[in-house]
């Protein structure tokens, strides 16, 4: 009996049906205990010395890992190309550190914690690196948590999302551009999705059309004919009276009028009213990400739902936007409607550009969300003055000659309110998206 434990053909055979057993059963997360190894009924008369042989051999051909748990040791499997590059290394040291990075995943390890885990001498450490480099069997990452420290990792891993901080990040930087263009895009998909717009009922426009509609008498649009039905001259009111040159002149006057509608006729301004209550098609999570998907305007990056899900987060928590739930559908819908910008999203985004206003920050006015609700006491100059106390008639600063409130009141020209700003300086940013297919404004 001991000698048909001790024959290696028979080792052979039972040292592959295991490891094609634990590869069937489980992945190489999956730490299989002896009692896992044993019920796969492939040791005979489930011999715990045979088994212990086999496992060694695994071991030893790095085939399986072992590892201590709780409950005692436990083994996972190793893909046969992994155990080919273990079995390579030239010594113990490079593969101590080689099996290190491996077990660090796709988060890298600091070549400094390497040292302290092994123990090892700093220059012993950065040769087994080089080696390992030089082979191809690990490379250097950078992680946006860790931006100054050198990492590795497995050459033939992708780092994870938390290393390279997903796909807000660029080069291991942050990418705010890309983070204000596409919040920017989303709150305006769902602006346009959870609120329609309409035409402002009255108004200034309606009460001067009204004011000059009711003491103006029509004007012919064939011309103004002298006298008339009460003039009291009987042939000026005959019919088929020829008309003056004088009479005649005004056609072209009253031509070029109705070309030119004044202030109380022209169209009346756009806004956006509310969804009417039992409305059930507020956009969700999941049609904002498809949206995205399907325009590629993100070009190579992908975005999951729990991506577009933070984005939604960040207009919800900055008041842009309120969730709302309807049939058990949660969606999402603009807050204010009737305060915000009813002008088409390529319309604003040319005015931006041309005016060189690029790259404000996400929650600015000139990008999204309506202004912020003030009243007089807070949009008064004087509540947040710098100057405050120096104001007083005759004083250096006084209410006859104060810049502020030239601009609170609109007394000051556009060129005077730019060089009464603050260095007289622009917003910086960056450039506006271009016209998005699929996004209805």
């Amino acid at each position: 009996m001991a000698g048909d434990e001790d024959d290696p053909a028979k080792i052979q055979i039972l040292k592959d049906a295991l490891y094609d057993a634990a590869r069937e059963n489980g992945s190489e997360a999956r730490a299989f205990s002896q009692k896992d190894l044993l019920d796969f009924d492939i040791i005979p008369a489930d011999n715990p010395m045979l088994l212990l042989r086999v496992v060694q051999r695994l071991c030893d051909d790095k085939l399986f890992v072992g590892i201590t748990q709780a409950t005692g040791l436990a083994w996972r499997w190793r893909n046969k190309e992994d155990a080919k590059k273990y079995t390579s290394l030239p010594n113990d040291e490079t593969m101590m550190v080689y099996a290190v990075i491996d077990e660090a995943g796709a988060d890298g390890i600091w070549n400094r914690t390497i040292k302290n885990k092994l123990n090892m001498h700093e220059a012993v450490v950065k040769t087994c690196i080089k080696y390992l480099e030089t082979k191809g069997y690990i490379s250097s990452m950078k992680n946006v948590e860790h931006p100054n420290k050198k990492m590795y990792i497995k050459a033939n891993l992708r780092p994870s999302e938390r290393a390279t901080g997903g796909p807000w990040f660029t080069d291991g930087e942050l990418d705010t551009a890309f983070i204000s263009e596409l919040t920017m895009i989303v709150f305006e998909y769902i602006k346009t999705q959870s609120a329609y717009r309409g035409s402002q009922a009255g108004g200034a426009g309606a009460a001067a059309a009204a004011g000059s509609g009711a003491g103006a008498t029509k004007v012919p649009k064939k011309g103004v004919i002298r006298g008339g039905i009460d003039g009291g001259d009987s042939t000026s009111s005959s019919r088929g009276v020829k008309r003056t040159a004088t009479d005649m002149s005004t056609d072209d006057i009253v031509q070029q009028q109705s070309k030119h509608p004044t202030a109380a006729t022209k169209e009346k301004p756009k806004v956006f009213y509310p969804m009417p209550a039992g409305y059930k098609h507020y956009p969700t999570v999941t049609e904002i990400a498809k949206l995205i998907h399907e325009t590629g305007i993100t070009n190579n990056t992908t975005l999951g739902e729990a991506d577009i899900q933070q984005l939604v987060d960040v207009l919800h928590y900055d008041g842009l936007i309120e969730p709302i739930r309807v049939n058990g559908r949660k969606g999402y819908r603009v807050t204010r409607a009737a305060k915000q910008d009813a002008s088409s999203f390529q319309k604003r985004q040319q005015e931006r550009q041309q005016a060189g206003g690029v790259g404000l920050p996400v929650g600015s006015d000139d990008l999204v969300g309506p202004p912020p609700t003030a009243n007089g006491l807070t949009e008064a100059p004087c509540g947040r003055c710098p100057v405050f106390e120096l104001c007083e008639e005759g004083g250096p600063v006084s209410p006859s000659n104060c810049v502020y409130f030239l601009q609170w009141l609109g007394l000051a020209s556009s060129e005077e309110n730019t060089n009464t700003l603050a260095g007289g300086a622009t917003p910086n940013g960056v450039a506006g998206v271009a016209a998005v297919p699929g996004l209805v404004v």
